[in-house]
């Protein structure tokens, strides 16, 4: 077998088969051909497509820059901060000045303290006490107007008319309680001496 042949032969790739089963819109002579056509205007059509822009802008309008900082906000918010530390830097050398010094403001509030209307009030109370002891002594010294042993007389009277009236005399069942209250102290003594001999005689 000659080796030369061998390698002056060469493999021929074989074509897919699947363009045999591709079915073009038109009618063509070579299917495999207008297959690799439409696949490449496919994909330049995909490409395009991802790499188109919006002809329509909706994006919305940009907010315009003096809207978005506020410039004067900022001026009066700076001014305003820095009157603050100013403030603060005054108060801050005057309290160290106080600390440093020993003051010159005598406050030592060593007086007693004194209402401008107190003699007044002093002379309204004193007026107040001998008014009311004025009206205590008239009130004390006037004899009452009403007959206080008449009052005593009908009360007697009314008395006797009702101790002839009732049935039975007054005060009897108060009696009548009494004596039951002091029959049972009786036996209630007599309960607890038996107990105590009872317990004497078991000991």
């Amino acid at each position: 077998m000659n080796l030369s042949a061998e390698t002056s032969t060469t493999v021929r790739p074989q074509r897919c088969s699947m363009h045999r089963s591709y079915q073009p819109l038109n009618p063509v002579t070579n299917r495999y051909l207008q297959q690799r056509w439409d696949q490449n205007h496919y994909q330049n059509h995909r490409k395009k497509v991802n790499s188109s822009l919006p002809v329509v802008d909706n994006k919305g309008v940009k907010t315009p820059a003096h809207i978005q900082l506020k410039l004067k906000k900022l001026q009066l918010q700076d001014e305003r901060l820095s009157v603050v530390d100013r403030d603060n830097r005054l108060l801050a050398s005057k309290l160290a000045d106080i600390v440093c010094s020993k003051g010159l403001v005598d406050h030592q509030n060593q007086y007693h303290l004194r209402s401008l209307n107190a003699d007044r009030r002093r002379e309204e109370l004193l007026l107040i006490g001998r008014q009311n002891q004025a009206i205590y002594q008239r009130i004390t010294s006037r004899q009452s107007e009403h007959r206080r042993p008449l009052w005593l007389d009908d009360w007697e009277r009314a008395e006797r008319r009702r101790d002839d009236i009732s049935r039975y005399p007054r005060g009897l069942g108060e009696k009548h309680r009494s004596s039951r209250k002091v029959k049972f102290a009786a036996e209630g003594e007599r309960a607890s001496s038996c107990s105590n001999t009872d317990t004497e005689r078991e000991t």
